[in-house]
Protein backbone atom coordinates (compact mmCIF):
# COMPACT_ATOMS: atom_id res chain seq x y z
CA UNK A 1 0.00 0.00 0.00
CA UNK A 2 1.45 3.27 -0.98
CA UNK A 3 2.12 6.11 1.76
CA UNK A 4 -0.42 7.89 -0.23
CA UNK A 5 -3.26 5.06 0.39
CA UNK A 6 -2.26 5.10 3.94
CA UNK A 7 -3.00 8.68 4.10
CA UNK A 8 -6.59 8.14 2.33
CA UNK A 9 -7.20 5.14 4.84
CA UNK A 10 -6.15 7.26 8.00
CA UNK A 11 -8.32 9.93 7.25
CA UNK A 12 -11.61 7.89 6.18
CA UNK A 13 -10.71 5.76 10.09
CA UNK A 14 -10.48 9.23 11.15
CA UNK A 15 -13.51 10.54 9.56
CA UNK A 16 -15.64 7.40 10.65
CA UNK A 17 -14.53 8.18 14.34
CA UNK A 18 -16.45 11.28 14.04
CA UNK A 19 -19.42 9.11 13.12
CA UNK A 20 -18.65 6.48 16.36
CA UNK A 21 -17.82 9.73 18.96
CA UNK A 22 -21.35 10.79 18.13
CA UNK A 23 -23.56 7.71 18.91
CA UNK A 24 -21.37 6.97 21.94
CA UNK A 25 -22.15 10.48 23.55
CA UNK A 26 -25.78 9.56 22.47
CA UNK A 27 -25.43 6.24 24.45
CA UNK A 28 -23.63 7.34 27.44
CA UNK A 29 -26.31 10.26 27.65
CA UNK A 30 -29.25 7.99 27.01
CA UNK A 31 -30.16 7.62 30.57
CA UNK A 32 -29.13 11.03 31.94
CA UNK A 33 -31.63 13.58 33.22
CA UNK A 34 -31.92 17.42 32.99
CA UNK A 35 -30.94 17.60 36.64
CA UNK A 36 -28.17 15.43 36.50
CA UNK A 37 -26.46 17.11 33.55
CA UNK A 38 -26.65 20.22 35.26
CA UNK A 39 -25.76 19.59 38.93
CA UNK A 40 -22.98 17.13 38.91
CA UNK A 41 -19.76 18.54 38.04
CA UNK A 42 -15.95 17.96 36.90
CA UNK A 43 -14.57 18.70 40.17
CA UNK A 44 -15.94 21.96 42.49
CA UNK A 45 -15.25 24.67 39.59
CA UNK A 46 -15.64 22.24 36.67
CA UNK A 47 -18.08 22.32 33.80
CA UNK A 48 -21.33 20.35 34.11
CA UNK A 49 -22.56 17.19 31.64
CA UNK A 50 -24.29 20.73 29.86
CA UNK A 51 -21.73 22.70 29.93
CA UNK A 52 -19.02 20.01 27.81
CA UNK A 53 -22.09 19.22 25.38
CA UNK A 54 -22.81 23.06 24.73
CA UNK A 55 -18.84 23.00 24.37
CA UNK A 56 -18.64 20.15 21.58
CA UNK A 57 -21.99 21.66 19.73
CA UNK A 58 -20.05 24.96 19.65
CA UNK A 59 -16.90 23.81 18.48
CA UNK A 60 -18.21 21.53 15.81
CA UNK A 61 -19.04 24.97 13.98
CA UNK A 62 -16.04 26.40 15.07
CA UNK A 63 -13.38 23.28 13.79
CA UNK A 64 -15.84 23.38 10.76
CA UNK A 65 -15.24 27.19 10.00
CA UNK A 66 -11.36 26.71 10.34
CA UNK A 67 -11.57 23.55 7.95
CA UNK A 68 -13.32 26.31 5.71
CA UNK A 69 -10.53 28.68 5.77
CA UNK A 70 -7.72 26.40 5.23
CA UNK A 71 -9.54 25.04 2.18
CA UNK A 72 -10.15 27.80 0.73
CA UNK A 73 -7.66 30.03 1.51
CA UNK A 74 -3.78 30.25 1.24
CA UNK A 75 -2.10 29.48 4.78
CA UNK A 76 -4.84 31.38 7.33
CA UNK A 77 -4.19 32.22 10.44
CA UNK A 78 -6.65 29.88 12.73
CA UNK A 79 -8.93 32.17 15.39
CA UNK A 80 -8.18 31.41 18.65
CA UNK A 81 -11.26 31.18 21.25
CA UNK A 82 -11.83 30.96 25.11
CA UNK A 83 -13.88 28.36 25.78
CA UNK A 84 -14.10 29.10 29.46
CA UNK A 85 -15.77 32.59 28.25
CA UNK A 86 -17.76 31.42 25.81
CA UNK A 87 -19.56 29.15 28.76
CA UNK A 88 -20.36 32.13 30.56
CA UNK A 89 -21.76 34.09 27.90
CA UNK A 90 -23.51 32.04 26.12
CA UNK A 91 -24.87 30.46 29.64
CA UNK A 92 -23.86 27.04 28.94
CA UNK A 93 -25.85 25.54 31.76
CA UNK A 94 -29.66 26.99 31.31
CA UNK A 95 -29.53 24.99 28.01
CA UNK A 96 -31.44 21.65 27.70
CA UNK A 97 -29.34 18.44 27.06
CA UNK A 98 -31.59 17.01 24.46
CA UNK A 99 -31.83 20.28 22.41
CA UNK A 100 -27.99 20.47 22.61
CA UNK A 101 -27.61 16.73 21.54
CA UNK A 102 -30.00 17.47 18.76
CA UNK A 103 -28.29 20.23 17.67
CA UNK A 104 -24.70 18.56 17.81
CA UNK A 105 -26.47 15.52 16.12
CA UNK A 106 -27.53 17.70 13.05
CA UNK A 107 -24.13 19.63 12.58
CA UNK A 108 -22.01 16.36 12.91
CA UNK A 109 -23.22 15.12 9.48
CA UNK A 110 -22.10 18.34 7.48
CA UNK A 111 -19.13 18.25 9.14
CA UNK A 112 -18.32 14.98 7.79
CA UNK A 113 -19.59 15.39 4.35
CA UNK A 114 -17.63 18.80 4.28
CA UNK A 115 -14.35 15.56 4.60
CA UNK A 116 -15.85 13.29 2.72
CA UNK A 117 -15.69 16.04 -0.70
CA UNK A 118 -11.98 17.12 -0.10
CA UNK A 119 -9.80 16.32 -3.30
CA UNK A 120 -6.43 15.05 -2.95
CA UNK A 121 -4.88 18.85 -3.44
CA UNK A 122 -7.63 20.14 -0.97
CA UNK A 123 -6.08 17.75 1.65
CA UNK A 124 -3.38 18.84 1.40
CA UNK A 125 -3.86 22.58 2.70
CA UNK A 126 -3.01 23.99 6.22
CA UNK A 127 -3.08 26.94 8.09
CA UNK A 128 -1.74 28.12 11.34
CA UNK A 129 -3.16 26.96 14.40
CA UNK A 130 -3.72 29.87 17.22
CA UNK A 131 -2.08 27.28 19.82
CA UNK A 132 -0.43 24.40 17.76
CA UNK A 133 1.10 26.15 14.94
CA UNK A 134 0.96 24.51 11.43
CA UNK A 135 -2.16 22.66 11.38
CA UNK A 136 -3.54 20.62 7.65
CA UNK A 137 -6.81 19.71 6.65
CA UNK A 138 -5.45 15.63 8.44
CA UNK A 139 -4.89 17.31 11.50
CA UNK A 140 -8.46 19.00 11.68
CA UNK A 141 -9.97 15.91 11.00
CA UNK A 142 -8.35 13.81 13.41
CA UNK A 143 -8.78 17.00 15.88
CA UNK A 144 -12.57 16.39 16.10
CA UNK A 145 -12.62 12.38 17.22
CA UNK A 146 -9.57 12.94 19.78
CA UNK A 147 -11.54 16.01 21.22
CA UNK A 148 -14.74 14.53 21.64
CA UNK A 149 -12.85 10.94 23.22
CA UNK A 150 -11.52 13.66 25.76
CA UNK A 151 -14.94 14.83 26.38
CA UNK A 152 -16.44 11.71 26.57
CA UNK A 153 -14.00 10.48 29.28
CA UNK A 154 -15.28 13.92 30.92
CA UNK A 155 -18.46 13.39 30.53
CA UNK A 156 -18.17 9.67 31.80
CA UNK A 157 -16.11 10.81 34.78
CA UNK A 158 -18.52 13.29 35.82
CA UNK A 159 -21.22 10.79 35.71
CA UNK A 160 -20.03 8.49 38.07
CA UNK A 161 -20.88 10.89 40.48
CA UNK A 162 -24.87 10.09 40.00
CA UNK A 163 -23.91 5.86 41.54
CA UNK A 164 -23.26 7.66 44.54
CA UNK A 165 -26.28 9.62 44.80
Amino acid sequence: MSNHDQLALLRQKHIELMRLTLDTLGHVLSNVSQDQATSLRDGSNGWTVVEVLCHLRDYDQIFLERAIMMRDQDFPLLPGYDHEAMAIERNYNSNDLRTVYAALQESRPRFIAFFQALSPEQWAKAGTHPERGYFSLTDAAMQVGIHDVIHLEQISRILLQAKGQ
